[in-house]
């Protein structure tokens, strides 16, 4: 995995998202107090950004259709959506998340 810089640690809004590009890569990071998980920023069952929906720090929520995922797993919490969004690891270093996205094949 590859670890990139993706956004300053003080922009993503404590129990909100923020939307983000790393390495041409749409991400959505969500912060839970000190913690950070990105996500792909695209609902599983629309394609639609789950940066623009509702958050909680814990579960983002499509605001198309109104599936919810779990901020840790990208597992689908309700329908429409049944198929998990892809999650990355994230670090904090010097107030700066950085996540790990697949080295390209």
């Amino acid at each position: 995995m590859s670890e990139q810089f993706a956004a300053p640690f003080a922009d993503i809004p404590d129990g909100g998202q923020l939307a983000t590009v790393v390495d041409g890569n749409e991400i959505v990071l969500v912060r839970d107090g000190e913690e950070v998980f990105a996500l792909r920023d695209e609902c599983s069952h629309a394609a639609i950004p789950l940066s623009e929906g509702e958050c909680d720090g814990q579960a983002i929520e499509c605001w198309l259709h109104g599936s919810r995922f779990d901020v840790r797993t990208g597992e689908p919490l309700n329908f429409p959506a049944t198929e998990p969004v892809p999650t990355y690891p994230t670090t904090i270093k010097g107030g700066r998340v950085y996540v790990a996205l697949p080295e390209e094949n």
